[in-house]
């Protein structure tokens, strides 16, 4: 608004009525009226008369004929109406706001306004002089006004066109400056709500299942931001539309012929008036830009849609770019992770280098199994952050597994648990054939709960055959990685050498005591032999010397001790014979003798005629001598010869043994698919010592023998080596006061 000092109001009391004006005489206020009237029927200017009434309302007088063409209404169906009754409330308002001024100022005011006559808005240039009365009183206002339009509209489509670039560029300079798409679109939808004047605009982006989430909102009224909507038309036709590239411009969606369904949506989102713009990504479609207006109807201007379409491409471009930085973050995020993890498997590649470097270290210095394996268990854990490290070993038959080394953080520990591998098999059997599994297993824990957990199984082996495996338990159900599988591979090939050379060490050492025990009963034999071969020797010296000293001329000859000392020479050399006999059949039996010539035999009647020619031996010794055969004992095939040496050699050591009064029980049974013997006697019970060595050659019952025979020794020696070279098997049981020999031949 322009307020011009200089000019001031036309002062009725200066024209004095009265007063000729174009040659008509007039009264004070009808003069001036008339006189106005008829100077602005003949221009071209806009001109209308305004009352001023006491109560500070303003009614309007008159119009002249330019100004009754320019807002359509007569000048007689004006006067005396208020400025609402021709106007929109807002104008109105706008407009009594000037006539106020003007009262207020008293002088001449000049303004712009934009104003509608029947819904077509038009721009004012307007000048208003108010008028006084005698009293100095303003009664009435005179306005002119120039119709300004297309001035306006020129001025305004500069400054839209201005507007307009600057938000392309502002767009454009945040996806140059790669502002995060987020920003870009909700300043975007700031810029052209305000750009368009509009009550909401809001970017809608679609989902893979045909539904669509609103990303980005400005609004004046109800919020979207964040809903999932589904446009129950959209999926038909509208979406074909929209994916031409067309475009969507209703002014009013009660007038543009919509399907009822598609109104209701609308109308649901309080939405009026609507233009919808499809959003590429390059070739697909991504969403859509939609401004809408919600109270009333709006005739959208092609330069809104032009603008809007340019900022759909905009938008389109700043989403790909989005994808594209998203991928270069996601990009780069990977070559991180990967680089860390290379980094970690270099570090971890490290960290087993020098896991195996000690091991080799502690296979080198130490023999101790124990102490190597059960200090890897725990660097191994340690090292790939496992609950639980398990070494088993199977069994020699490779039927069981014993869990014989363990390292365990969180889990409960199984060290010297022994399980049947056909329990299962299903993970055993690629294990046995040297193959590594991996699994995820339910195991339980330290509570009264179950964990899922990722195990690994890697079997221990050479060239010489598989030895156990080495377990894995993971808190995790992540897998283990091929690197790790390998790594894991490399540690148990190294288990594999320090197991192998323990066990060569066992060996070496069992061998080292084994011909250490051997030298032992070696020396102890020949001394045993020596003692043996002294003592007949001794006794036929003896003899000879006395029998010298009795046979010499000089001496009286005692003709009856000839013959006892004859029996002392015939013992003694029967004796050496013997033992000179044992020697040698067991030195034959310990070489590789040649196989025994078997005869088929029926016990019941070969046994008897062996054991009868002892009865006077047990008579005269005062001790019972019983027989006892199975009548259906099938026929044995064995060699007579080596058998009845062990019957006759185990009876003549029972019977040497057995006190008076006592029993001698020979008995032969059938026991699965062996015969079987026991030679027996009551009233000795031999200590667990004694048993141990009833075997060896030369070693003697001296303290069990109350009749004090001598022999030479090496008949049970003798006994246990024929049995083996039949193919049987014999062994001594002594408890309760008996002892019994147990003879097995299969048949």
């Amino acid at each position: 608004m322009n307020i011009n000092p200089t000019e001031s109001t036309i002062e009725l009391t200066k024209l004095s009525p009265p007063q000729i004006l174009f040659g008509t005489e007039v009264d004070e206020k009808s003069s001036i009226e008339q006189f106005i009237l008829s100077m602005y029927d003949s221009v071209q200017a806009s001109i209308f008369v305004v009352d001023v009434l006491e109560d500070g309302d303003f009614r309007y007088v008159a119009l002249n004929p330019t100004h009754e063409q320019w807002i359509g209404i007569r000048s007689d169906d004006l006067r005396g109406k208020k400025p609402e009754d021709i106007l929109s409330p807002i104008d109105a308002a706008k407009v009594r706001q000037h006539y106020a001024e003007c009262v207020l100022f008293g002088k001449t005011i000049s303004y712009e306004q934009c104003l509608q006559f029947q819904g077509v808005p038009t721009w004012w240039s307007t000048t208003l002089t108010p008028l006084r009365d005698a009293n100095s009183r303003i009664y009435r206002l005179i306005g002119t006004s120039s119709n300004i339009t297309p001035v306006k509209q020129a001025e305004q489509a500069a400054g839209l066109q201005v507007e307009r670039e600057q938000l392309l560029e502002a767009i454009a300079a945040r996806i140059h400056q790669s502002v995060e798409f987020e920003t870009i679109l909700h300043q975007t939808t700031i810029e052209l709500r305000q750009f368009l004047n509009c009550d909401r605009v809001l970017i809608y982006r679609f989902e893979a299942d045909g539904s669509g989430v609103i990303i980005a909102e400005s609004t004046m009224t109800d919020p979207l931001l964040g809903k999932n909507i589904t446009d129950p038309c959209f999926s038909g036709k509208h979406r074909e539309h929209y994916g031409r590239g067309c475009i969507q411009v209703v002014e009013d969606i009660y007038a543009a012929g919509l399907h009822p369904c598609h109104i209701d949506f609308l109308a649901s989102l309080q939405v009026r008036a609507n233009l919808v713009v499809p959003i590429f990504k390059e070739q697909d479609m991504w969403g859509l830009l939609i401004a809408q207006h919600c109270h009333q109807s709006r005739q959208w201007q092609q330069t809104e849609t032009d603008l809007t379409l340019q900022l759909a491409t905009q938008i389109g471009i700043a989403a790909r770019q989005a994808e594209l930085r998203q991928q270069f973050k996601d990009l780069k995020a990977k070559l991180e992770l990967q680089k860390q993890k290379h980094k970690n498997q270099l570090q971890q590649v490290r960290n087993f280098e020098a896991l195996v470097r000690r091991m080799t270290e502690q296979i080198r210095d130490s023999l101790d199994e124990t102490q190597v394996l059960q200090t890897l268990t725990q660097e191994l854990a340690e090292l790939l952050n496992l609950d639980r490290c398990q070494i088993e070993l199977y069994s020699t038959c490779q039927t069981l597994v014993t869990i014989t080394y363990e390292y365990s953080i969180n889990l409960p520990r199984c060290q010297g648990l022994t399980k049947q591998i056909a329990d299962r098999l299903e993970v055993y059997q690629p294990l046995l054939q040297k193959q590594p599994l991996q699994f995820l297993e339910i195991v339980p824990g330290w509570q009264p709960k179950l964990l899922v957990m990722s195990q690994m199984a890697c079997p221990i082996f050479d060239t010489q055959g598989i030895l156990g495996n080495i377990w894995l338990t993971r808190p995790t159900q992540e897998a283990f990685n091929e690197f790790e599988i390998e790594l894991v591979q490399q540690v148990a090939s190294e288990c594999a050498i320090a197991i192998r050379q323990a066990q060569l060490y066992k060996q070496n050492q069992a061998q080292v005591k084994e011909l250490e025990k051997c030298d032992r009963l070696k020396n102890q034999f020949l001394r045993n032999l020596s003692q043996e071969l002294r003592t007949p020797i001794t006794s036929i010296s003896l003899a000879v010397q006395t029998l010298e000293s009795v046979l010499t001329p000089e001496e009286i000859l005692d003709i009856e001790i000839v013959p006892q000392l004859l029996q002392i020479l015939h013992n003694e050399c029967a004796r050496e014979s013997k033992l000179i006999n044992d020697l040698l059949t067991l030195t034959y039996l310990e070489a590789e003798p040649d196989p025994p010539t078997l005869i088929a035999i029926d016990l019941q009647s070969w046994l008897n005629p062996i054991v009868e020619s002892f009865r006077d031996l047990t008579n005269c010794q005062r001790q019972q001598l019983n027989l006892s055969v199975d009548p259906a004992l099938p026929l044995l095939e064995t060699d007579i010869t080596d058998m009845e040496r062990i019957i006759t050699e185990l009876l003549n050591h029972v019977c040497k043994y057995t006190p008076a009064g006592e029993s001698v029980t020979v008995s032969a049974h059938l026991r699965g698919e062996a015969v079987e013997l026991n030679i027996s006697n009551s009233g000795l019970e031999l200590t667990s010592n004694e048993l141990s060595r009833i075997f060896e050659p030369f070693y003697h019952l001296s303290k069990h023998d109350p009749w004090k025979h001598s022999g030479t020794g090496l008949e049970l020696a003798l006994v246990q080596k024929m049995v083996r070279h039949l193919g049987g098997s014999i062994y001594v049981e002594s408890r309760a006061g008996q002892t019994t020999f147990t003879l097995k031949f299969p048949l």
